[in-house]
């Protein structure tokens, strides 16, 4: 008896050895063979919150129907989400986390400095980084990092060429924030291609997020240089308050931001008819009246009871797209985290995608994005083509 309990004691300890040495092995490559193992990183609670919560819902809407037409290669997708509450060292933790879940493929993060602080892991572990939102060039600086919106420099130059197409101004008022690499890179750029165009700038006035409560300076400089356009590269909680603001010294011009003021309309506490008039370049407008966007927009309010916004459609494409890229190189989810990172970065340079954002889009090696950009106002709270 006593040799029969020894057997069955080595047996066991056995057993349990290889299942050590095999779940090791499981969690260091993404854990699940049989599923797509999506994650995706943003600001669920705090300032930026209206863009974290659009990305994760959107994404998690997009796998929702993936999954009910039959998944992707017949293949179910799973998902989850985490929020970097706007930190980079935060951002990078949640990145740990959904590893650790057994996450193959990123979606995030949603903000410029996450998405580069967890671009440095992605680009360690080769797993393949789709930000929707991150528009920072250093976002897509490694060759697994793609992007949906636009770059900086893209939203300022396709800014300042938008102001001067239209003939919407011309004195241009300019305050960012020199203390955020979102911002201070848009500006960058729109004052660089701003030079020669039907408007002047009469006025560019910075501030830091340690000094962002009064913005009466920076406004007073406008009103006073005549500016009858004021441009914000910035996020839409600053914003508010500069509409606030400038309604009570009786400074009324044009604002006109990027796609960071989308959400302004979801700020507590903000008086919303101060946002009438106001415009923003975004690839989405939510009162398109095309099959796609009716659809998503319905579906989008119906489960989290809210319009959604250009994050929302940005997340929602990037889902799509990925879906798209695997079925183009026929990965299947056992395949290494670094496989399947190989096989879509190729896919991304052949495939041609059409989505909420854009009816034609296709990418650069470099993670770039080629599609055309859009403008809306928002009237009658809520936003409007502006074409």
């Amino acid at each position: 008896m006593k040799k029969f309990n020894e057997l069955v004691s080595l047996a066991a300890a056995t057993v349990m050895a290889v299942s050590m040495i095999a779940g090791c092995g499981a969690a260091s490559d993404g854990g699940s063979s049989d599923t797509f193992k999506i994650g995706a990183i943003g600001p669920l609670t705090g300032g930026a919150a209206a863009y974290g919560n659009a990305v994760c819902n959107a994404a998690e809407l997009a796998v929702e129907e993936i999954n009910a037409a039959g998944g992707i290669n017949g293949y179910k997708v799973e998902y989850k989400k985490e929020d970097d509450e706007l930190n980079a060292e935060k951002s990078v933790n949640a990145y740990n986390t959904l590893k650790d879940w057994g996450m193959k493929i990123l979606v995030g993060s949603t903000t410029s400095a996450c998405s580069i602080a967890v671009s440095e892991n992605t680009k360690a572990d080769n797993m393949f980084q789709l930000t929707p939102s991150g528009s920072a060039e250093d976002c897509v600086k490694y060759d697994n990092a793609f992007r949906v919106c636009f770059s900086d420099p893209n939203q300022g130059i396709a800014s300042a060429q938008y102001i001067s197409d239209n003939n919407l101004a011309t004195k241009v008022g300019i305050i960012y924030d020199s203390s955020d690499v979102y911002s201070s890179g848009i500006y960058q750029k729109f004052t660089e291609e701003a030079a020669g165009k039907n408007f002047e700038i009469v006025s560019a006035e910075a501030f830091t997020q340690d000094n962002n409560t009064d913005f009466s300076v920076q406004l007073q400089k406008a009103k006073d240089a005549g500016a009858d356009l004021v441009f914000l590269p910035i996020y839409y909680k600053d914003a508010s308050l500069i509409l606030t603001q400038a309604n009570t010294m009786g400074y009324a011009p044009i604002f006109f931001g990027v796609d960071g003021l989308d959400g302004i309309l979801t700020v507590e506490n903000f008086d919303t008819s101060l946002a009438e008039g106001v415009m923003l370049l975004t690839p989405f407008a939510a009162d398109a009246t095309d099959d796609l966007t009716v659809n998503f927009v319905k579906n989008y309010q119906e489960k989290y009871g809210e319009i959604p916004n250009q994050f929302a459609a940005d997340a929602y494409d990037a889902v799509y797209i990925i879906k798209q890229a695997i079925e183009a190189k026929n990965v299947t989810p056992d395949m290494s985290t670094s496989d399947i990172c190989e096989a879509l970065k190729s896919a991304m340079t052949e495939i041609e995608a059409s989505g909420l954002t854009s009816a034609k889009m296709t990418w650069e090696a470099n993670g770039e994005p080629n599609k055309e950009p859009k403008a809306v106002v928002i009237k009658n709270g809520a936003y409007v083509s502006a074409q």
